[in-house]
């Protein structure tokens, strides 16, 4: 009977100690500010298969180091087999104070499993010195001598608006273990930047410096376009890179030194590094031979101007085509302007850009301007002027088109037609025959003025006016106020955009949806919030919104998902049409908070 209890009570006891848990833990509780520590969930049962659907809390007050990192487990005790599959993180806290680490949830053959939060105290706590250990015996200044990023400028002076070229390298003699994160990417303050055409996947090659043989990998490349002159700084790029690292032997362990480390003990480390800040000298233009033309282009660009005929009848239109081409900054490039004879209507251009980015910045910029001749004779549209400063030859130089002489017959429907068929008409009105009969005549017993028809025909003309008259003067100030136009037509120009992302996302092209998308976001806030171009950074972006009251959740998650863009191409993932969809639901999320915000 006691042997047959015994048997009862293991078999309880296996039972309970292999149920299925999921259960969220960390090595520390309170931690300082610049300290790291580890968060694990964990789950317990017979079959992992089954798993799906993981779920991890918000982070949005710890930086998140790596993870999340998985690995696997499994253990039989008394024939009874148990597995565990364990999700962790490497985090640092981003501010001091009490905070706490929500649920986490996981589903296992159709029933849902959550952890239990667990609060976090952050205390103030001074940065760890660069000699520091960690628990391999490696100190940091030792990791730092063999691993760093180096950013390089191809230029230190150069003319506002001359580009330069910034490259960022990775060098180690180390063994990356992992994906690396980024901490922060560099500011452009006071310059427009192109991001250049790098490989997907970093690739190592070798290099020698100071006699020591690195691997050397490119992690970014930036054309940089100054808007301003002065001294302008870039600050650095700050990646968190995992490395292993073999441990160091024990000195007071005498069979460390006997037999040696047969098992190759190794550590990974979580190791932050910085690149160096550039400093650029920006000179202003000369004011010297400055041509009356001059846009603001600066480069090396070549000019022509067409039209596709010069013979053609009133009311018939024709077309002005520019073609600009060469190396500069062709987003900025604006078209050159030019004067047309009397009796013209000019409409705005259709622009076309062909925009190169594996160097020099540059390619072709297309415009149309579309032109309706409404009088007939011969007309001349002057030559078109084109004026750019070259940084090569430090002077400013101007490609003249031809003039273009353009013969007008009188179409159908011509103005003056239309003028000379009104005179007939007033002129037959006018010529009336004496009336002598009146038998047709009756006498008309209702008051006019009480018929509905009457208030019909005198208040519906009148409403209509001032319908026209009030859309007509929001035009003519929309038209005068290019800010206010660019505020009015933000949400709608984001919106086109995200539909060409959306097809981007179907045909699985990566880079283009990315590069879309982000500018869909970008586009947006510069229009709504009147920000020139050469001057959008994130950060001046979400000062603008909290000037206007959006929440800061809201700022915070713009600035995270437009950093993810950036992000993606160092942590590519193994479900990038996953990715896509996500971002694209979370940037079109953003727009229209931000808009249904602004109209509260």
């Amino acid at each position: 009977m006691l042997k047959i209890a015994f048997l009862f009570y293991l078999f309880l006891f296996s039972s309970i100690t292999f149920a299925q848990s999921f259960v969220a833990t960390v090595d520390n509780n309170k931690v300082a500010e610049n300290d790291r520590f580890q968060l694990e969930f964990t789950f317990e049962g017979k079959n992992l298969n089954g798993l799906k659907n993981f779920n991890p809390p918000s982070l949005k007050d710890f930086r998140v180091l790596s993870g999340p990192n998985q690995s696997t487990s499994m253990q039989i005790i008394n024939g009874v087999s148990s597995s565990s599959l364990t999700l962790s993180y490497i985090l640092m806290p981003n501010t001091t104070g009490s905070f706490t680490i929500g649920s986490a949830s996981i589903l296992s053959e159709g029933q849902t499993y959550t952890t239990s939060p667990i609060k976090i105290t952050v205390v103030k706590g001074s940065q760890k010195p660069k000699d520091e250990n960690n628990s391999s015996g490696v100190s940091n200044q030792e990791i730092a001598e063999n691993l760093f990023i180096r950013a390089s400028i191809d230029k230190n002076k150069v003319y506002q608006g001359e580009q330069v070229t910034i490259t960022y390298k990775l060098y180690t003699r180390l063994n990356i273990a992992a994906q690396m994160s980024v901490d922060k990417l560099p500011q452009y303050q006071g310059f427009w930047a192109e991001e250049l055409e790098t490989a997907r996947n970093i690739s190592f090659g070798n290099e020698v410096i100071d006699g020591k043989q690195y691997k050397v990998g490119l992690l970014k490349r930036v054309a940089l376009f100054p808007s301003q002159s002065g001294k302008l700084e870039v600050t650095p790029f700050e990646l968190t890179i995992p490395i292993q690292i073999q441990k160091k032997k024990n000195p007071n362990n005498v069979w460390d030194d006997f037999f040696g480390d047969p098992f190759g003990r190794s550590e990974i480390v979580e190791y932050p590094a910085k690149s160096n800040t550039l400093k650029v000298d920006v000179i202003p233009l000369p004011d010297n031979n400055k041509p009356t033309s001059f846009r603001g282009a600066v480069g090396n660009f070549n000019f022509s101007a067409s039209i596709d005929k010069q013979k053609t009848k009133t009311n018939e239109p024709i077309t002005l085509k520019f073609d600009i081409s060469g190396t500069g900054n062709l987003k900025l490039l604006e078209l050159p302007s030019f004067e047309l004879p009397n009796g013209f209507e000019k409409y705005d251009p259709k622009t076309d850009e062909q925009i190169n980015r594996s160097g020099k910045i540059g390619g072709t910029k297309k415009a149309e301007y579309l032109l309706i001749p409404r009088i007939a004779g011969a007309r001349e549209i002057p030559a078109i002027e084109f004026s750019y400063f070259d940084p090569e030859t430090k002077s400013y130089k101007t490609i003249r088109s031809k003039s273009f002489n353009v013969e007008i017959e009188q179409g159908q429907g011509s103005a003056e037609d239309y003028t000379d068929q009104q005179n007939i008409l007033q002129l037959d009105n006018d010529i009336r025959y004496i009336k002598t009969k009146f038998d047709d005549v009756e006498f008309q017993g209702d008051v006019l003025i009480l018929k509905p028809e009457f208030w019909a025909a005198s208040i519906i003309p009148m409403i209509s006016a001032f319908v026209l008259i009030g859309w007509k003067r929001k035009q003519d100030k929309l038209s005068g106020n290019q800010q206010l136009l660019r505020y009015s037509k933000a949400e709608k120009v984001a919106r086109k955009r995200f539909k060409t992302a959306k097809k981007l996302l179907d045909a699985n092209n990566i880079e283009s949806f990315y590069s879309e998308i982000s500018q869909a976001l970008f586009g947006y806030l510069e229009d709504k919030f009147h920000i020139p171009k050469s001057e959008f950074t994130l950060d001046r972006a979400a000062d603008e919104l909290l000037k206007r009251n959006i929440k800061p959740e809201l700022v915070e998650k713009m600035k995270t998902n437009a950093q993810k863009c950036e992000f993606i191409r160092f942590a590519p993932g193994t479900n990038p049409s996953q990715a896509m969809n996500e971002m694209y639901q979370a940037f079109s999320d953003v727009v229209i908070d931000i808009e249904r915000s602004i109209a509260k």
